[in-house]
């Protein structure tokens, strides 16, 4: 059973329906358990639907070097295209303790280039699209 939207949500269930929101939080947790973070302790955890009905999901991975450390969403997308590509319709982040987290802006920009101003965020305050999170936001439509 999906459960209701989240108090505050202002987003429509969009073109690509609902999605089951526990079953990726529950997929986002999972990941999370795998993350690579000994430098900061910080895991994350992500989970998406594709458009083809598929659930991929991502981790953190850290590096001593730090700035070649890489984001959960990087992980993400790379098994999107490694499996076989696609749009994400909808999008959850989890912290170490479980909690509902935001992308940071690189990671909403990628998210962008993958789901576009359509796709679903879960976040602390409710359901939200990328176009809501990202707002004038840059794409590849600007470079034609």
């Amino acid at each position: 059973m999906t459960p209701p939207p989240a108090a505050g949500d202002r987003s429509a269930a969009g073109a690509f329906g609902e999605a089951d929101w526990e079953a990726l939080r529950g997929a986002a947790r999972d990941a999370m358990s795998r993350a690579y973070a000994p430098y900061s302790g910080f895991p994350v955890g992500v989970a998406a639907r594709v458009d083809d009905g598929r659930t991929i999901t991502g981790c953190n991975v850290e590096n001593a070097s730090y700035g070649l450390s890489l984001c959960a969403e990087c992980g993400l997308v790379s098994t999107l295209q490694a499996t076989g590509g696609g749009r994400l319709t909808h999008f959850t982040c989890v912290d170490g303790t479980g909690a509902i987290l935001v992308p940071c802006g690189r990671c909403r920009q990628l998210l962008y280039e993958f789901g576009g101003p359509e796709l679903v965020l879960e976040t602390p305050d409710g359901r939200r699209t990328l176009d809501e999170m990202l707002p004038q936001s840059f794409g590849p439509q600007h470079l034609g």
